[in-house]
């Protein structure tokens, strides 16, 4: 990608008209309660959206060691720490775990099949696995349907998902505790406020839908082109919100060059040069002064065009005459039949 593409469209479209060719489908895993497990396009729209999915799966909360306890309607899978204290996941009996007794985990291993959920993921693994787990399961539903989709357009949609954080405490900054906030603008504050000798805030990590996502944007007309018009600039009117200009959709609705590609200031800015001397032409009395004309010809001897011959000397003075008097109509013929000697053409 070069700067100033619009990737984000480009995404969008890598991904949406493939999805075109998605099922709509829901397999049912021989009667399991709650294992639904969902394909197909509604299984995109749960990824992208950061639901709750049907047929969910249990992680370990932290590292320890398995136990796995049998009764007559469950399993239960206790993970001791290390520290001695137990935690207890229990599941129905038929379930396929993916854990043994005797088995070491650490914190975000999958305990039995199924889909995890995005938003305990991250609060357990992190924000780069979150990542990765979603565009694995978005390849894997495209893959299963024959679409072969490159990963950095998934890989620009999860950074979307993943681009805010929470402010959990807000030290000497102006910001308010349970606000959303971009990280890089969160971390350039934080790193100001660090710099002066003040308390940084504190934050947590969120995932958005795209939904959310797309609401939560620092444009509020590129968030009221979107859903929730009303509610979105009655917000927006009510905090005085400024609308920078920033993105592609908030320059399209009131009609401006949009900053991609040729739109960039970078561009805007270019001063042409030509790449050859523009040819001499002839000032507002006549033609231009003759050692001028000499010296770019080469004739370096000092006598002006004297070089090709009194004739054409004699056909110059003429035309010089011409030119102090006004136009001329035989002015063109002039030129035409200038005398000019063979050996100097």
């Amino acid at each position: 990608a070069q700067i100033g593409d619009a990737v984000g469209i480009i995404a969008a479209q890598s991904i949406g008209e493939p999805g075109t060719q998605l099922t709509m489908r829901t397999f049912h895993t021989g009667g399991v309660a709650g294992a639904d497990i969902t394909h197909g396009l509604p299984r995109v729209v749960e990824l992208f959206e950061a639901r709750k999915p049907k047929g969910l799966a249990k992680i370990a909360e932290q590292d320890g060691s398995i136990a796995i306890e049998e009764s007559e309607k469950a399993l239960t899978v206790v993970i001791t720490d290390d520290a001695g204290e137990e935690h207890r996941h229990t599941f129905p009996r038929r379930t396929r775990l993916f854990v043994e007794s005797g088995q070491t985990v650490t914190a975000g291993t999958q305990l039995n099949e199924g889909s995890l959920y995005p938003h305990e993921l991250l609060a357990i693994r992190g924000r780069t696995e979150t990542e990765q787990y979603l565009v694995k399961e978005v390849q894997e539903v495209y893959k299963s349907q024959g679409v072969d989709i490159n990963d950095k357009h998934i890989e620009l949609i999860a950074r979307q998902m993943l681009k805010k954080v929470r402010v959990d405490q807000k030290g000497d900054t102006d910001y308010l505790p349970g606000q959303f906030v971009d990280r890089f603008d969160f971390a350039k504050v934080n790193g100001e406020v660090g710099t002066k000798g003040g308390e940084q805030a504190q934050f947590e990590d969120i995932i958005l839908g795209i939904t959310k996502a797309s609401l939560n944007t620092d444009s509020f007309l590129s968030a009221a082109s979107f859903q929730e018009t009303t509610k979105v600039l009655t917000d927006a009117a009510l905090e005085g919100k400024i609308d920078r200009l920033h993105g592609l959709k908030e320059n399209v609705i009131i009609g401006k060059l949009i900053p991609a590609a040729t739109g960039l200031k970078r561009y805007r800015r270019i001063e042409i040069e030509p790449s050859e001397p523009l040819p001499r032409a002839m000032d507002d009395v006549g033609l231009l002064d003759q050692d001028e004309i000499a010296a770019e010809l080469g004739l370096g001897d000092g006598d002006g065009l004297g070089g090709f011959g009194s004739a054409f000397n004699e056909d110059i003075a003429s035309l010089e005459e011409m030119g102090t008097g006004g136009a001329d109509p035989g002015f063109a013929d002039e030129l035409a039949n200038l005398d000019v000697p063979e050996d100097k053409k």
